[in-house]
């Protein structure tokens, strides 16, 4: 009887394990958390190129000898002027197209101009509006009337030690670079460079030179902290790995108002948009979906049909959205007989709809390929 149970069992985990089976062969590194969140902010995400003009005092060291012999200097020092450039990177906080990065970035000099690539690949210039030293933030806007994909401050990450973090940034010149790692530590102070910082969170995630002022973000696209700082030894001199800091989420939230209302008394925010809620925000408060606009290069590296829908980046837990099987890393095609072509598209469809309102979403996939097309017709009811 025992031997029979135990033939049962095993015929039972088999036939289990066989079930599971073609879940793990499906399972889609498009939907991972990771990929979704990367394609979230890397559009807000920028490369800023920096070039300083400083002026140095120039001696001929020779002049020295021939003083000590004729008491008197032949010639006056000169004075010439010399262009430092630097690399670092930062991202779009406001559709306006204003930026936070790190103060050592942008530091201000003579003659200093800034230089912006976006995700797109286009270049603009951009202009220095405020900055603060004690907290090694800045505040930058981008010389452009057009609106800019941004992220969001007012949905912060809670910082919590162990949980899973990206830098996203323009590591050594190479633009759009991703690393992984989690939170270490929060509160952290330091000096690097004989400069001091106080109360930045650490991580093991890799933070290169070029790094400095691009997000941290955690695996839902919320910030975390900007990257600031690594050290690679020791004030004893012993060589260091997977000691990464970041100034934390709270602190450059806090430092982007203050900008902001240093720049409105300067009169350098006249005319610009005060900042605007998601243009996904009806979708987001009436079904409970976050989209983002599918470009064609997100399409590629997601391997979906250009040129077709909006990505859904994430699902508000037991909204209609949830309640009716949607998933982040779907694709909404279609609001009721209205092709989703752009995220303000969607936004502006459903503008008339009210709370208690019926409206049918094409969601699904459509591969690059042909292959895999998984639609579905969902009815939701407007919250």
């Amino acid at each position: 009887m025992r031997l029979k149970n135990r033939a049962v069992c095993a015929v039972a985990a088999f036939l289990m394990l066989a079930a599971s089976a073609p879940c793990f062969a499906q399972a889609d590194p498009a939907s991972e958390p990771a990929v979704l969140a990367v394609a979230k902010v890397l559009p807000a995400v920028v490369n800023i190129n920096t070039e300083r003009v400083v002026k140095r005092t120039v001696r001929d060291p020779f002049d020295d000898v021939y003083a000590q012999f004729f008491g008197y200097n032949r010639f006056r020092p000169r004075e010439v002027r010399q262009t430092l450039q630097s690399l670092g990177s930062g991202f779009i906080i406001d559709p306006a197209g204003y930026i936070i990065t790190n103060q050592h970035v942008v530091e201000r000099a003579a003659d200093l101009k800034i230089h912006v690539t976006a995700h797109d690949g286009k270049t603009y210039r951009a202009h220095y509006i405020a900055g603060d030293d004690k907290t090694d933030l800045a505040f930058i806007k981008i010389d452009a009337q057009t609106d800019f994909p941004f992220i969001n401050l007012d949905d912060i990450s809670p910082n919590l030690l162990g949980q899973t973090v990206m830098v996203v940034g323009n590591a050594v010149g190479y633009g759009s670079s991703i690393s992984r790692g989690v939170l270490s530590a929060v509160k952290r102070n330091i000096t690097v460079d004989e400069t001091e910082y106080k109360d930045l969170v650490q991580t093991d995630a890799a933070i290169n030179p070029g790094n400095s002022g691009g997000p941290v973000v955690d695996l839902s696209g919320r910030l975390v902290g900007i990257a600031s700082a690594k050290m690679a030894f020791t004030p004893q001199g012993v060589p260091t790995q997977g000691l990464g800091f970041a100034i934390p989420a709270d602190v450059v939230r806090d430092s982007v108002n203050r900008f902001k209302q240093v720049a409105m008394k300067q009169g350098k925010l006249k005319g610009s948009p005060a900042p605007a809620e998601p243009s996904s925000a009806r979708v987001e408060k009436l079904f409970g979906m976050q989209l983002q606009d599918l470009s064609s290069e997100l399409s590629d590296a997601l391997g979906y049909l250009r040129g077709r829908g909006v990505l859904i980046t994430a699902v508000e837990p037991d909204s209609p959205a949830d309640d009716a099987g949607i998933k982040r890393g779907m694709v909404l095609y279609r609001v009721n007989k209205s092709t989703a072509s752009s995220v303000r598209q969607v936004d502006e469809v459903l503008r008339a709809v009210e709370s208690g309102a019926n409206v049918e979403f094409t969601i699904g996939i459509i591969r690059a390929r042909g292959e895999n097309h998984e639609l579905a017709a969902l009815t939701l009811k407007a919250r």
